[in-house]
Parts: C-alpha cells; sequence; structure tokens
C-alpha cells in the first residue's frame, strides 16, 4: 500500500539511502532537514550534521530522488533541549549524551510531530535499528551491523512514536547501504559518519568555556582517602574513568573516579577504584509493557560497551532501578545512559544517576 512518509534527511548517507529505498517502493516521500545550529558553530568540523553543508547535501539527495525538500530551522530549540542541557550535564559532574537528547527532544518529538502534520502515515530514519512486530506489541531491536548499531541511542523513544516509525536501513550493513547509494547515483554514497557530538568544533572542554565562561570554578584534586593533591579549574574539565589531562604526575596512572559538584572536587584513584558491579537508573523509559519487577538481562552502559549481565530490581512505578552486575565495569558515569536488552530487543533504558533513588 503506498504511504505518505516524512524522511528526516540529514544530509548523510543513511538517511538519503532511506528515502531513495522508499521512493522506489511506490511511496510519496517528502524529505525534512532540520537547521540545528549555526554554521560557525562547527566550522571546519569533519563528520558533523545539520550544518549548511548538510543542508546543501540533503537538497541535492531529495533533488536526485525526485522528492520535494524542506528545510525547517530547530536552533533555539536545539539550543534550549540539546545544548544547554549538554553544558549544564558536565557543570554537574555528568557525562551527557547529546545525541539520544536530540532523539528524545527534537528529532522523536518536534519533528514527529510536524510529520503528522503534514498528514503523514510514518517518520523514517536513517538509525541502524530494527522495528519488528512482536506477540504482545511493536519491539526495538539492535540493528543487525553490530558495529554500526544504534540502538542505544534510541532508548527513549515510546511505544507510540515507535509505530509510527521506520528504519529501512536498519536491517543492513553499512557496505550494503553505500552500495545503494551509488545505485541510486546519491553523490554523499561515500561521505563519511557524523561524529556523536556533532555540534562542538574541537573539544568540549573549549566549547563550554566559549558558551559559559564563567561557570567553572578552581577546586580540588584530592585522592580517595581524602588528601589534596592538586587543584582544578573546574568539574566540567573532567569525566568518570578520565586518565589524560587531569595534571598530576604519578608513578602509576590516575583516573578520575568521582566528582562532586556540592564540594566542587574531583576524585582521583586507580583503575581498580573504577571498578563497580553496582549503579542506580532514573527516568526509565520502557519499550516492553510486561515487565517483571526483578529482571536478569543484559545492559549496556556506554555506546561502544558490548554489554554485561546483570540484576535489575525496579521501583514499584517502573521509573527507577538498582542494577547489580554480574561482574565489575569500570567508570559507571552519572549522565550516560544504562539500556537493558533481551538478546537484541530493547526492553527499557534509564539514566545513570550518582544519588540513591528509593
Amino acid at each position: 500500500m503506498t504511504k505518505r512518509i516524512v524522511v528526516a534527511m540529514s544530509g548523510g548517507v543513511d538517511s538519503s539511502t532511506s528515502a531513495a529505498i522508499l521512493k522506489a517502493e511506490g511511496h510519496e516521500v517528502l524529505g525534512i532537514t532540520l537547521k540545528l545550529y549555526d554554521d560557525g558553530l562547527i566550522q571546519g568540523k569533519k563528520g558533523a550534521c545539520c550544518a549548511g553543508i548538510d543542508i546543501y547535501d540533503a537538497q541535492i539527495a531529495a533533488e536526485k530522488i525526485g522528492i520535494p525538500h524542506y528545510v525547517f530551522d530547530y536552533g533555539s530549540r536545539f539550543k534550549e533541549q540539546v545544548i544547554d542541557d549538554f553544558v549544564d550535564s558536565y557543570l554537574k559532574g555528568e557525562t551527557p549524551i547529546p545525541c539520544i537528547k536530540c532523539n528524545q527532544k527534537i528529532k522523536f518529538l518536534d519533528l514527529l510531530r510536524a510529520a503528522r502534520e503534514l498528514g503523514a502515515d510514518s517518520l523514517a530514519t536513517g538509525h541502524y535499528v530494527r522495528k519488528l512486530d512482536g506477540i504482545l506489541e511493536t519491539e526495538l531491536h539492535a540493528g543487525l551491523d553490530r558495529s554500526k548499531d544504534q540502538s542505544y541511542f534510541m532508548f527513549t523513544t515510546t511505544r507510540e512514536q515507535l509505530d509510527f516509525l521506520q528504519f529501512p536501513v536498519g536491517a543492513m550493513n553499512k557496505s550494503q547501504t553505500r552500495a545503494l547509494a551509488v545505485k541510486y547515483g546519491l553523490e554523499v554514497a561515500a561521505k563519511p559518519d557524523s561524529q556523536d557530538i556533532c555540534f562542538v568544533s574541537d573539544n568540549y572542554k573549549n566549547f563550554i568555556k566559549m558558551t559559559r565562561p564563567s561557570v567553572n570554578i578552581a577546586g580540588d584534586i584530592i585522592s580517595k582517602d581524602g588528601r589534596v593533591l592538586a587543584k582544578h579549574e573546574g568539574i566540567s574539565n573532567f569525566t568518570i574513568g578520565q586518565r589524560k589531562g587531569i595534571g598530576i604526575s604519578s608513578k602509576e596512572p590516575l583516573y578520575v573516579i568521582a566528582i562532586n559538584k556540592k564540594e566542587n572536587q574531583v576524585t582521583v584513584g586507580s583503575m581498580c577504584d573504577l571498578l563497580s558491579n553496582a549503579l542506580t537508573v532514573r527516568d526509565i523509559n520502557l519499550l516492553a509493557s510486561n515487565i517483571a519487577d526483578r529482571i536478569e538481562c543484559v545492559v549496556k552502559l556506554r555506546s561502544a560497551h558490548m554489554g554485561s549481565k546483570a540484576t535489575v530490581s525496579f521501583s514499584p512505578d517502573r521509573r527507577h532501578a538498582s542494577v547489580t552486575l554480574h561482574e565489575p565495569y569500570a567508570g559507571i558515569a552519572p549522565g550516560q545512559a544504562c539500556v537493558m536488552y533481551d538478546g537484541t530487543r530493547i526492553l527499557c533504558g534509564g539514566w545513570i544517576s550518582n544519588e540513591p533513588i528509593y
């Protein structure tokens, strides 16, 4: 059946190929590109997205495919919901993931709403995830190409949103996607992939200094037993697990093992001090409706983490959970996500917290 489908076109090969696939299938396809920030913000950065050159690439791809293309300026929303949140998280001693916030607050909220207003039957993206029909409900699964799988970044997708979404390249590997782009004559066929922090031009520390020049306050770098080892110029310069740039000479490698916003302190220690098997998770989004109070599953704690077996105990309302890993993991960081899987299926996910939740 022919459908009207809006495709979120970032200017990259994945979303452009998704639009071409759907057009070839006979659907009425409309391409939308979001302008999310000033071109000057990421001038000279390779692998960005949703900037000037990317908008141009999306327009050229849409013209080649033969579909209408629209550009929506969401710059103010992106600054408020993603960039400001990114900076605020570092200032709280967290390690944020802006791609997830962009999916949650912009792409699958504002853009999905725009697609509905355009009378679309669905919104398609170039994410490497799969939408499968389950026995009880629609399920979200990891992409078949595990090296490109983006399911970790998609845990905030609601079940209602999932029913409206399509992922045309989710069951492909990257080489297949690029081959199709060549077949359809798309100039972006060999374009490099976008990077995680698309709006940061060099490094996040300089970006924070530029964005909030007066917020960093000097404080102490301490050992785990409380000894003052050195001074720092602001906790936003540090993340859990960081080794380089601490500024302390030591016979043994030192790592950031804790960040205390209240005391404005950074604690350093050995790799062993980073190991932990317990964490708390807040603001959980359920993609499976029949989750028990306590489950055994695999959790991912970073986007590159291959996964760890864990026991998860949920609060009565399923909004929070305590997680016990079967094996210790180095560098559990507040602000990162804990995403829970049954095989390739996402059951739920939430944000790692540094405070007790219940």
